[in-house]
């Protein structure tokens, strides 16, 4: 493709996206100034995710002086090959706690098990609690028709908490190995992370027994550093990271015969 061409393509497939404004979502550069501080969430499936995902963004968050919490649904039990659960689990809450201290987040884990993800209307509950708890007034999750179960999981719950509405927050969609987990992903936002993108994958490669190497590695499906370049491409900087706002009506305190 020459030059030109490509700058139209490019052009085309940014048409219609907005930007996650730095401005108005509170993002700045390192000091809050006049700006409410915003608590900030993201519900990952498992350790890691939050990371990989939107870390850059969470990063920006803290930098600016914002409270921020990665949400892990699962320890990542059933992730390390060739330890029990209990081992795995150890492993990569380790792995977890580093990560967050690189981005500046704080680390909650909901209780659930890696593989045996549950969405029934006591995990919305439980759910629920958990988010009123933190507050938030911005939570990312999955984008819902991910791969992996756990991560459908995860995000199903939110937006079940979001719709529900007795816990206000603005919520959106990130991506994981866009094209392997993350399929059919067309973003309504984009946040230039060039600035942190280094800090994001030092906190990606916390998780070690993941094997992070191979996350940013050439020739790899869903390669990581190719994502952020390439969302980075659609708003003409050197590296950003894409999300889906959730948008439309909430439901009130009725969804799926849940009651109050």
């Amino acid at each position: 493709m020459e030059p030109s061409s490509r700058r139209t393509f490019l052009q085309q497939a940014a048409a219609g996206l907005g930007t996650l404004s730095l401005a108005s979502a509170g993002l700045g550069a390192g000091e809050l100034g006049g700006v409410k501080p915003l608590r900030v969430a993201c519900v990952g499936g498992h350790p890691g995710d939050p990371e990989a995902g939107p870390g850059g963004t969470l990063a920006l968050f803290a930098a600016a002086g914002h409270s921020v919490s990665n949400i892990y649904f699962n320890r990542g039990e059933a992730g390390v090959e060739g330890k029990t659960y209990d081992e795995a689990a150890g492993i990569r809450t380790a792995e977890a706690v580093a990560a967050c201290k690189v981005l500046g987040a704080r680390p909650v884990f909901v209780g659930q098990i890696d593989g045996s993800a549950v969405v029934d209307n006591a995990w919305v509950l439980k759910m629920e609690e958990l988010l009123a708890g933190e507050r938030p007034d911005i939570v990312f999750t999955h984008w819902p028709i991910d791969s992996h179960k756990d991560h459908q999981c995860a995000s199903l719950l939110t937006i079940q908490v979001w719709m529900r509405a007795k816990v206000k927050f603005e919520l959106y969609f990130f991506e994981v190995g866009s094209g392997v987990e993350t399929m059919n992903f067309h973003p309504t936002d984009l946040v230039d992370i060039t600035a942190v993108r280094e800090l994001k994958r030092r906190a990606v490669e916390c998780h070690v027994s993941q094997r992070p190497a191979e996350i940013y590695g050439p020739g790899i499906p869903g390669n990581q550093a190719i994502m952020e370049e390439y969302r980075g491409m659609q708003l003409g900087v050197k590296a950003a990271e894409a999300f889906v706002k959730m948008v439309g009506l909430r439901q009130g305190n009725t969804i799926a015969g849940l009651g109050d």
